[in-house]
């Protein structure tokens, strides 16, 4: 017999109730094998007849499983899976909130649960059944990082695993999820640590993140003018659920408008902390179903993010101001606010995007710009753009494909799926395209090179590299200038310069200002 397949409920559950008895293996003279009570000569029984013993789990749970597998299966991205499901299953409110904290939250600690449930399964985890493994993820995170009565979170749990992946199975999440919710997570935090080999694996794997992310972490913070001491609040930042924020649209969307808007007694919009067209959803679980939203008068859209773009939009230029370009612009949202202030300038926009998928949704996301605004929706190579329109746009947004590390609150799963291989590929695209960008302004023209990284290889090493091989080229003040744009008042704590060229870059952080880790330069075209 397979024990892979069949041979689930054997001797799982490190110190748990699943092991076997000392005298050997469980069975009555009939070859059936007993549970341990019965073994032992203990004659209680439950009231329920086996039909009638509870098979399935609620719908929150089972929307967080199918989350998980399709995350693990598909390569998909959860933020990107959970909405619909959840519409399509008519889960909302409570059940809503409980199912995206239940699988986000799995997936933004799978490192953490996956090194506790190693020390309570007696086989190594990638002998465990993939669906097996989620199945006991989302319990340990229902045991030790959520408000869940233990016996609740292993009851509820064993009755997913039941209905999902069967009966043997389900006696073995049992045990595992007992000896789990034996150890309060500070036990379990204190084990860890002192049995990691060195101090960045021990924030690694307490802290959730790979190590090699940890130690870019720890430079990035270091180079970017801020303390490396700082990496233990960046790692919890990163496991800390993010804030749903809305962009207003300047002259499509007003924000005191769109709170007068809403008429949903659940739901509220508050101003945000940074950007001054910045609202946080409060209280409600989908955006979409918002008016403002569904008509694209407003968006989805992180306050970093919203900075960086206004930066651009206001940051100083010589001559004309008539014609902007988002050289990388899928899947819109920074390209749908520019062509709202470029609207209010009397300029136009071009959008490129190289995936005709993604132009789509450029398309959809711009679909309330007023005609005559958007010049273009472009499906082309950016790294070819500047060669093909040398000289012609005023402003020039890059916002570069990157590893996404400073999103890692928003797309938890990227954390598991990059490789430190992936940066040679990304990083001589972003110099190809910051390069193409450089053509494609003209002089006296602006060029703002966005990540949604930290990565000193993928800001400034790559914008570095780019000017050390040409002379046309000066570095603006984007520190000034992101604070130019930011509300009156907000605390905007950029770090210390380097008293470099690079000490006029900005780069924001999660645990300094509750936004996505995005990166600027700004760079203007001197002749």
């Amino acid at each position: 017999m397979n024990d892979r397949t069949h041979g689930t409920n054997r001797g799982e559950g490190r110190g748990g109730d699943q092991g076997r008895d000392q005298g050997g293996d469980r069975r009555d003279s009939r070859g059936r094998q007993r549970g341990a009570a019965r073994s032992r000569g203990a004659q209680h029984r439950t009231s329920q007849a086996p039909s009638a013993r509870r098979r399935r789990t609620d719908p929150a749970r089972t929307a967080a499983y199918d989350v998980l597998r399709q995350v693990d299966g598909s390569d998909a991205y959860a933020n990107l899976v959970l909405p619909p499901l959840l519409r399509e299953r008519r889960i909302s409110g409570r059940d809503a909130a409980f199912a995206t904290e239940l699988a986000y939250g799995t997936l933004r600690l799978q490192g953490r649960y996956d090194a506790i449930l190693a020390r309570c399964v007696t086989r190594p985890l990638d002998q465990v059944e993939p669906e097996v493994l989620d199945v006991l993820r989302l319990g340990a995170h229902q045991v030790l990082g959520m408000r869940v009565p233990a016996h609740a979170a292993v009851s509820e749990t064993v009755a997913l695993a039941r209905d999902r992946v069967g009966a043997g199975p389900a006696q073995m999440v049992n045990a595992v999820l007992r000896a789990v919710g034996r150890t309060p997570l500070d036990g379990w935090l204190a084990r860890l640590t002192d049995e990691a080999p060195d101090a960045v694996s021990a924030l690694a794997v307490t802290g959730s993140h790979p190590v090699w992310i940890v130690r870019a972490l720890r430079e990035a913070l270091a180079g970017h003018g801020r303390g490396p001491d700082e990496v233990g609040d960046l790692l919890d930042a990163d496991n800390t659920a993010p804030r749903v924020t809305l962009v207003a649209r300047p002259g499509l969307a007003d924000p005191d408008v769109l709170r007068r808007e809403v008429s949903d007694a659940d739901v509220r919009l508050e101003p945000g902390r940074l950007a001054p067209t910045a609202l946080v959803l409060a209280g409600g679980s989908d955006p979409a179903g918002l008016p403002a939203v569904a008509d694209a008068r407003a968006g989805v859209q992180d306050e970093g993010s919203q900075l960086v773009t206004l930066a651009l939009a206001d940051a100083p230029l010589e001559g004309d101001d008539a014609r902007w370009l988002d050289l990388c612009a899928g899947p819109g949202g920074k390209a749908a606010l520019l062509a709202a202030l470029a609207a209010s300038r009397g300029a136009t926009l071009v959008a490129n995007e190289v995936q005709p998928h993604r132009a789509r949704l450029v398309e959809r996301a711009l679909r309330a710009v007023p005609p005559g605004v958007l010049e273009q929706v472009r499906t082309g190579d950016g790294r070819e753009l500047g060669a093909e329109e040398p000289g012609a746009y005023d402003r020039v947004l890059v916002d570069a494909p990157c590893t996404g590390l400073g999103a890692l609150r928003r797309r938890p799963e990227s954390r598991w799926r990059r490789t430190p291989s992936d940066l040679g590929e990304l990083t001589v695209l972003q110099r190809e395209l910051l390069a193409s960008a450089l053509e494609a302004v003209r002089v006296g023209g602006v060029v703002a090179y966005v990540t949604c990284s930290p990565h000193l290889a993928e800001t400034r090493l790559v914008v570095d590299d780019v000017l050390r091989r040409r002379d046309d080229v000066e570095r603006l003040d984007a520190r000034g200038a992101l604070r130019a744009v930011t509300v009156s008042g907000a605390d905007l704590d950029l770090g210390a310069p380097d008293g470099g060229a690079g000490g006029l870059d900005a780069q924001l952080w999660p645990h300094v200002h509750g936004t996505d880790a995005m990166h600027l330069t700004l760079l203007r075209r001197t002749r």
